[in-house]
């Protein structure tokens, strides 16, 4: 058979969970329950924050965006998996499965870089208390934010550019429940290795660059904990930083497990259940992390619940 180009290819078709004909209920109602509780918890987060002026401060306008970025990047995957779950059809047209690739990619590196920032702002509030209010400047907030994108989008360009260059000749079935490039570059009938190099060493070098900036934040915080004298004291410096540690923990550990080894080493049926992780469970998890063990959070929730009652 001939080597066809690329675009003769016009639509892809989306195996999900299983690989023959019929509809996925089991996987459709997991995730409409975590997406409704996704959009619902990073919603009231996004709303919180911006309502109560208490919480405009620079760790909190950090976690608004990453509450954006955990709808925005939800949302690019869970409606149209929920969608070709129940459809005889699973179709997903050329052009869209390249859309979906670039959001995601997008979101997803933006919000790595994102944690970075908010370890950052963690390292100065605790090791330079007197220069926080210079150094996290809103003009800094917003240019560590726009940093962000760019180099999210930089990254989203070029994996999604490099994996739509490739041709594909007939093989149309992607092994997965949305358009993500390892299931993509199986299907090419053209030579990866170049392409599989290319993501494997962005994805690396990204993962190395945004967890090295919070590693060496944190090395910072732990040692000023140390030097901290009272018990209480350390235990109250630790409890400013434990949320956003366990929701490094969460994206981190599941994202290097995914892009950060090569294809040889992956398995397709791990890598689907692996991916709902950092798709749908981390973004729902995030606001419930932060709610539950941010006082200032529940402080600001009260409030405005209390407010809604007397205005009954």
């Amino acid at each position: 058979m001939g080597e066809k180009n690329h675009t003769a290819v016009t639509e892809f078709i989306l195996l999900g969970f299983r690989s023959g004909p019929g509809t996925q209920v089991l996987p459709f109602m997991v995730f409409l329950l975590i997406y409704m509780a996704t959009v619902l918890g990073n919603t009231t987060m996004l709303l919180m924050i911006q309502i109560d002026l208490r919480l405009h401060t620079p760790m909190y306008f950090f976690l608004m965006n990453l509450s954006l970025l955990d709808l925005c990047y939800s949302s690019t995957i869970a409606p149209k998996a929920m969608a070709t779950f129940l459809q005889g059809s699973k179709t997903i047209s050329y052009y869209g499965c390249a859309a979906q690739l670039f959001f995601f990619v997008l979101f997803i590196t933006t919000e790595a870089f994102i944690l970075a920032a908010m370890a950052y702002d963690r390292y100065t509030a605790i090791c330079n208390p007197l220069l926080y209010p210079v150094t996290m400047s809103k003009r800094a907030c917003v240019q560590l934010i726009l940093g962000s994108y760019i180099c999210g989008g930089t990254n989203s360009i070029v994996q999604t550019s490099f994996t739509f260059a490739l041709s594909y000749c007939g093989a149309k079935e992607i092994n997965h429940y949305f358009c993500d490039v390892p299931p993509l570059l199986s299907l090419s009938c053209t030579d990866m290795h170049i392409n599989e190099l290319v993501m494997f060493v962005l994805s690396g070098l990204l993962i190395v660059i945004t967890s090295g900036i919070i590693l060496i934040s944190y090395s910072y915080i732990i040692y000023a904990i140390l030097r901290i004298r009272s018990a209480k004291g350390r235990l109250k410096t630790l409890s400013t930083c434990s949320s956003h540690m366990v929701a490094v923990a969460l994206f981190f550990g599941t994202v290097s497990f995914m892009y950060a080894q090569p294809g040889s080493l992956s398995s397709p049926h791990r890598s689907k259940v692996v991916s709902v992780f950092y798709t749908l469970v981390t973004p729902m998890l995030n606001p419930i992390i932060y709610s539950l063990r941010n006082k200032d959070v529940k402080d600001a929730l009260r409030r405005i619940i209390g407010r809604k009652i007397l205005r009954l």
